[in-house]
């Protein structure tokens, strides 16, 4: 089943999986074997030192995430799969970047720190390392701005979801 690439919306999918060995290979070779591209992929132990969490966003039509939720449910590794609403969701992500900047460019820059909310993680002579969470929309903005300055290197985590309210995703039954 081929993918329409006109009728694509950005998907955020959530993953309980046991903590083992080999687990994040099968299921991103799971996207693979189906054609999609992972946008963003984050991966860590969850309150449940024997489950991990993993956090995909990818591209694609409602078809094709279903029958991806079906076949990811196949996997002995997999313990629950969710795909996230975006209006009831708060996605975060994480990035470090570091940025030439002189002197008497630091106050200008200053000022974007502040107004974007983010960290100087480290400071030399010549350049900074800025910590900027938030979600893509952010991001992309205050990187933007950042080109001005000169970007040296950019390292960034994959998009983090949790649902927003009561609502968890538990691998209790009677959740």
């Amino acid at each position: 089943m081929a993918i329409n690439k006109d009728n694509l919306q950005r998907y955020t999918v959530g993953v309980l999986v046991n903590n083992e060995p080999g687990v994040l290979s099968r299921v991103s070779g799971l996207f693979f074997r189906r054609g999609f591209n992972i946008e963003s992929l984050a991966v860590g132990p969850t309150q449940d030192q024997t489950i991990s969490r993993i956090t995909i966003v990818i591209n694609g039509d409602e078809a094709h995430i279903e029958q991806l939720v079906q076949q990811l449910y196949k996997l002995i590794c997999v313990q629950k799969v969710q795909v996230f609403d975006p209006r009831k969701t708060v996605e975060k992500q994480l990035v470090l970047v570091k940025v030439n900047v002189g002197l008497h460019e630091r106050d200008g820059l200053m000022r974007l720190v502040d107004i974007f909310k983010a960290k100087v993680s480290d400071i030399t002579k010549e350049s900074m390392i800025l910590q900027i969470t938030g979600d893509v929309d952010k991001i992309t903005a205050m990187l933007r701005l950042l080109e001005d300055y000169g970007i040296e290197e950019i390292v960034r985590t994959g998009m983090v979801a949790l649902e927003r309210g009561d609502n968890k995703m538990s691998l209790d039954p009677f959740e």
